[in-house]
């Protein structure tokens, strides 16, 4: 080409490599130089400046007002159609990811993903559904659907350590999304360059990215299309000082910077609330600063997090056919009396308790509050293992009575070495407070501060990476932490010690347990009970303490007789131990008892039992839920059933049993309807549980304050009870309700649209075989694949080296339903995103794509086909809003089609599969057809107007009307916190410079004031400019990637040709109208409400809604009695097979002696023995075989 000849409408090859570019404009700047504008195939526009030389490496591909050549082979491109259309299978299938994992979604899930996440762009987004939701398979679905649409191509998983095996896992094994799990080695190996940016799809745990100053340094210099955080929560602040200063854990840090390099950042926690409205809403400015900005002050900051965050309660989850989701569950509180020594021994150390409590209390009071801290804490652990069992208070009492002597004895041969007496004080404070400490944050080796916060972590699910060692700073703490000042009372220390040592062995040897003998009594009656299908039942036993749990194990397998009945993990179990404990318990019919300690809870999911004790109690009442959520749970059937264990007349018995009785109250009053009683975090606003009990402990004997703690236990239920039922009253849009009608309707129109099982083998198979690779079929719906050439193997790697494919497969399968069968191989399944899949398809169009844009020819030789010429396209069109990033909003893959009367049909399902290519005795006929001016016209321009007109014009106001919604009530909200905080730091200012100008100087000076306000001023101008980019939304043009021409057979027989070969049908258009008439009044005798479709559509001919909204297909073949054959194309062989019990072949028996006379049957699963194949159009099947298959309409 030269540059006279360039002008807008061409297209051309060489403008950027590996595609076509339309030209959109021309400008010359001289003879020898012109800049041309273009748009590529996806809508992205550019600019070049062209030479002499550059135009004549140019290649031109069609003149804008020429017509499509039709000279294409109709099989390839009906490949390179598929492959296109699999490519794009977001486009296309509205619900592709639901319909390419091994996941049975349901419908609060389904809501999330496609009505809450994917729609808003960028996201920002903190998924807080009620424990055992599954939002693990949200997340998942909402990946999968970013990569489909070519969303994502990088993507981070922040979790606790404890998860990420488990989010890996679910990842690969039900969405086929290949994740590494982050570690030290991949910064070794990337050899200075950033980690980050060398893995695309990475899952790394919480606290080790966020306690390395070096990794945060990474993360600053890249970006990710999604992030996820789970168990989000931990990502807390706290506000710690009236002038707005936060105290940033570092979790909180790593929280905000990747809220600043996301582009799409979901938090996930079913715990947002830890009880502080300001720390809440600290928080939440994760996800948005601007509305969050600032320290909430009441009255004049409001919460409102709707467009921000999803709550859904357990009560208000639902299958698809409206029954509750969740069983129901019974809680049982299990009172004993202690035996004459164990409440001596109860005594005494409550006691030794209580009066080194005090001397605690008074160090801290003294200015030494990081020892009388660690004091407290080490009585407070000593209590809990007072209650927890005979075993746990000797073993603590030994090791702190012998790590006592032992720091008695060093500081003796100090003492002689130094041979001073004025500071011995001083060094008893270094033992105690110097060596001990639990502040995780501090990874340099350094003794660390003291962090009271993290005594919290006793009480919570902790890292599984930290569990060992916490357990281990917690014992050192219990063993060291003393409030002794001298020799003189550690020794009287050591002395009660020994006493407390002796009280307690007697115990132990006694072998009174009263405890245990209430346990023992729960495993006799529930263990011995088997359940219907005559399965063992199992049973979970939640202790705090470890020398507990192997107590228990050693009475539980003597009572039981069988060592393999009981499995234990803790702290210290090895993840691979875990996870090969976890699949005993579940699927090992001998192992009936799983004992675990809370350290080794997280992220167990254990459906299996329906039985449930907590040997301890926790101190914190929202681990009493967390434990109960490990079985009620998703999949859980069985009624649940949980034991909690309290000893009568103790200190800490008493509270428990007044708020147990209090909850069963409050339960009782809402019918069971109300799972979580206490709400998340709205109970025990007044003093925590545990201030509570440590009260209890200390003043429980004294009447007014034991009437004290009633009443507060009492108010703090009734507390949290009326907030959540009050702010689910205020707030509906954070604890969301199901409209089920509305998901059924969403879900059924997807249906229609589904790519998969069926169309992804048609097209992979022969596919596969045309670039030399060798599949055969083995079992019912699986295969194996004997050989993958090399191109396929290295087109692979180009396109995601992290997921490599392999020369061989075992087993591969296109249907979730045969991926693991029973006693057989797990087999790969070959759907969107899975990266043989990719390369196929990627090669395909690679080899075959230019065939779409040069057309095709194909002939309908279907029994209800059109009777004019027309031409079909694959079109695709996309809605970008106005911000920087230039966002797709929409995207969307229509097949029209366009008849000489210009009328434009949209297809449900593409009808180029039911199409044939034309026969050799046809081509004269076709030619002719060629010849007419209507088909050598170009009517991509009329295509292009109909996209926008029927397709993005009606999207964008659609679009248009919901974001201005999100935007406009974003906006108000902005304004509003912003012109508060701009408000608070002028008066600030105002009152601060009155004070400068009399002498006083604060912490916060007037100058800074100032600039806080002008700062918020400027971040208010720009986010109100950002929002309202947001909302103007941008339709490209449509870009029209392949057409083919159709010609009706019909057409081709007034040529002189026969219509079709001898063996088809003799049906006449009466046949076809009775036996539609007849289908259509069976549909209502049933109930249901049918809808005839048009003559040609592919796929079905009637649709009928039943009475739950549930859509049928029904495919109608009417023949005349005595006929012996019947044809079924493809496509309609493939939409059965996608549509399974929601299809129905309908054949009628056409009466010559009149319509009350002919006869119907419905075949179900009537195509499940034929293997689609996108070179076969359609199959000539037995009249009689399928007759007697069928059976009456139902």
């Amino acid at each position: 080409m030269t540059l006279a000849s360039l002008r807008a409408g061409q297209r051309l090859r060489g403008v950027l490599p590996g595609q076509p570019v339309t030209l959109v404009g021309v400008t010359t700047l001289d003879d020898a130089l012109v800049e041309i504008f273009f748009r590529d195939d996806s809508g992205r526009t550019g600019e070049r400046m062209i030479t002499d030389a550059d135009a004549g490496k140019l290649e031109l591909v069609t003149e804008l007002g020429n017509a499509p050549a039709f000279d294409g082979d109709p099989d390839e491109f009906r490949l390179a159609a598929e492959a296109l259309r699999i490519k794009y299978a977001a486009l296309y299938d509205p619900m592709a990811a639901v319909n390419s994992s091994d996941v049975d979604p349901l419908p609060h899930q389904i809501r999330a993903v496609y009505e809450e996440l994917l729609p808003r762009i960028p996201l920002r987004f903190l998924l807080a559904d009620d424990p055992g939701a599954g939002k693990t398979i949200m997340a998942g679905l909402y990946l999968k659907e970013l990569v489909l649409r070519a969303d994502c191509e990088r993507a981070l998983i922040v979790a606790p350590g404890g998860l990420v095996e488990q989010w890996r896992e679910e990842l690969s094994q039900k969405f086929d999304l290949s994740f590494e799990i982050f570690n030290r080695l991949m910064v070794d190996d990337a050899q200075g360059r950033n980690v980050f940016a060398e893995h695309p799809f990475l899952i790394a745990r919480m606290d080790q990215l966020s306690r390395s100053d070096d990794l945060i340094e990474q993360l600053s210099d890249v970006t990710w299309d999604a992030v996820v955080v789970d168990e989000a929560h931990r990502m807390s602040a706290h506000y710690s000082s009236w002038a707005g200063q936060v105290d940033e854990t570092k979790r909180f840090r790593l929280g905000r910077l990747l809220a600043e390099t996301a582009h799409n950042f979901l938090l996930m926690t079913a715990t947002p609330h830890a009880g502080k409205e300001e720390d809440f809403q600290l928080f939440m400015s994760l996800l948005d600063r601007d509305r969050f900005e600032g320290q909430f002050r009441a009255g004049v900051h409001r919460t409102d997090t709707r467009g921000l965050m999803r709550r859904m309660v357990k009560e208000d989850l639902l299958t698809f056919e409206g029954k509750p989701l969740f069983p129901e569950r019974r809680a049982y509180t299990v009172e004993y009396d202690l035996s004459d020594p164990e409440r001596e021994l109860y005594e005494l150390v409550t006691s030794y308790v209580r009066t080194e409590m005090g001397r605690a209390e008074r160090l801290a009071q003294a200015g030494d509050k990081k020892r009388g801290n660690n004091v407290g804490f080490a009585l407070t652990v000593l209590q809990r293992r007072l209650a927890s069992s005979p075993e746990a208070i000797l073993r603590s009492l030994e090791r702190r009575q012998a790590r006592l002597e032992t720091r008695l004895r060093e500081w003796q041969r100090a003492t002689d070495a130094a041979r001073y007496t004025s500071s011995m004080t001083a060094t008893i404070d270094e033992w105690s407070t110097g060596r001990v400490a639990l502040d995780f944050e501090d990874s340099t080796g350094s003794t660390p501060s003291f962090d009271p916060d993290l005594f919290d972590d006793l009480d919570e699910e902790v890292a599984e990476e930290e569990r060992a060692q916490f357990e281990a700073r917690v014992d050192e703490v219990v063993d060291l932490a003393t409030a002794a000042a001298s020799i003189g009372e550690l020794r009287a220390e050591i002395a009660i010690l020994e006493d407390l040592i002796r009280v307690a062995r007697r115990v132990r040897i006694l072998d009174d347990d009263k405890k245990w003998v209430q346990l023992r009594t729960i495993l006799d009656e529930q263990l011995l009970v088997h359940d219907d299908s005559g399965e063992p039942r199992k049973i979970i036993i939640f202790t705090e303490h470890k020398d507990t749990l192997d107590y228990l194990r050693q009475k539980i397998t003597t009572q039981l007789g069988r060592p393999e009945s009981v499995i234990t993990i803790h702290g210290g179990t090895r993840r691979e131990d875990r996870k090969a404990a976890r699949e005993k318990f579940t699927y090992d019919h001998t192992t009936v008892v799983l004992l675990a300690t809370d350290a080794a809870g997280e992220g167990l999911n254990l459906q299996r039992a329906h039985l449930m004790v907590n040997y301890d109690l926790p101190w914190n009442p929202n681990r009493i839920e967390q434990r109960f959520g490990r079985i009620h749970r998703i999949g859980q059937r069985e009624v649940c059933h949980l034991w909690n264990m309290v000893a009568k007349d103790t200190r800490e018995g008493d509270v428990f049993t007044r708020l147990l009785s209090k909850i069963d109250q409050m339960s009782i009053a809402y019918n069971g309807n109300l799972f979580n009683v206490l709400g998340d975090a709205d109970a025990f606003q007044e003093k925590s549980l545990r201030e509570l009990l440590i009260e209890a402990i200390r003043y429980g004997d004294e009447p007014e304050r034991k009437a004290e703690l009633d009443r507060v236990i009492d108010a703090s239920v009734s507390h949290g009870l009326d907030a959540m039922v009050a702010e689910r009253a205020l707030h509906p849009e954070m604890y969301s309700s199901l409209n089920l009608e509305e998901i059924r309707g969403r879900m059924e129109k997807a249906r229609e649209r589904r790519l998969q099982p069926g169309y992804i083998a048609a097209f992979f198979i022969p596919a596969f075989e045309r670039l030399g690779g060798r599949i055969r079929r083995r079992e019912k719906g699986r295969y194996e694949i004997t050989r993958v050439p090399q191109r396929i193997i290295d087109t692979a790697r180009r396109l995601n080296r992290w997921a490599p494919v392999s020369e061989r497969y075992e087993r591969v399968t296109f249907e979730t339903a045969h991926v693991r069968p029973e006693h057989q191989t797990q087999a790969a399944l070959l759907a969107p995103g899975h990266a043989l899949l990719q390369a196929v398809i990627e090669l395909t169009i690679e080899d075959l794509g230019p065939v779409l844009k040069r057309g095709t020819v194909f002939v309908d030789r279907r029994e209800q086909q059109s009777d004019q010429t027309a031409l079909l396209y694959a079109v695709e069109q996309r809605i970008q809003n106005a911000t920087p990033d230039a966002d797709t909003v929409s995207h969307h893959f229509d097949y029209p089609v366009l008849d000489t009367a210009g009328t434009v049909t949209l297809a449900s399902a593409p009808p180029y599969l039911d199409y044939d290519a034309p026969q050799a005795d046809e081509a004269a006929a076709i030619a002719t057809v060629l010849a007419d001016e209507w088909v050598k016209s170009d009517h991509e321009r009329s295509i292009r107007a109909w996209a926008y007109r029927d397709g993005l014009a009606p999207r964008m106001d659609e679009l248009g009307a919901r974001i201005a919604v999100e935007v406009n009530r974003t906006r108000v909200q902005v304004k509003d916190r912003l012109l508060a905080e701009i408000n608070h730091w002028d008066r600030e200012h105002n009152r601060l410079e009155a004070l400068e100008r009399g002498g006083t100087i604060g912490r916060v000076r007037a100058e800074t004031a100032l600039q806080r306000s002008r700062q918020l001023d400027e971040r208010l101008d720009r986010r109100l400019r950002a929002l309202d980019e947001s909302t103007q939304l941008v339709a490209l043009p449509a870009v029209v990637r392949g057409s083919a021409l159709v010609v009706p057979s019909q057409q081709l027989s007034s040529e002189g040709k026969d219509a079709a070969p001898h063996t088809f049908a003799r049906e006449t258009e009466m046949v076809e109208r009775r036996a539609v008439e007849a289908a259509l009044a069976a549909e209502r005798a049933l109930g249901r409400s049918p809808r005839e479709m048009p003559r040609n559509n592919p796929g079905y001919d009637i649709q009928s809604f039943d009475p739950e909204g549930r859509i049928h297909y029904i495919e109608v073949k009417g023949r005349i009695a005595g006929s012996d054959t019947f044809t079924i194309t493809t496509n309609e062989v493939t939409f059965a097979q996608t549509q399974g019990d929601r299809h129905r072949l309908a054949l009628v028996r056409v009466s010559p002696e009149g319509a009350e006379h002919d006869t119907l049957r419905y075949v179900l699963d009537a195509f499940t023995h034929i293997e689609p194949s996108v070179t076969t159009r359609s199959y000539n099947e037995d009249w009689r075989d399928y007759w007697d298959r069928g059976d009456v309409p139902r």
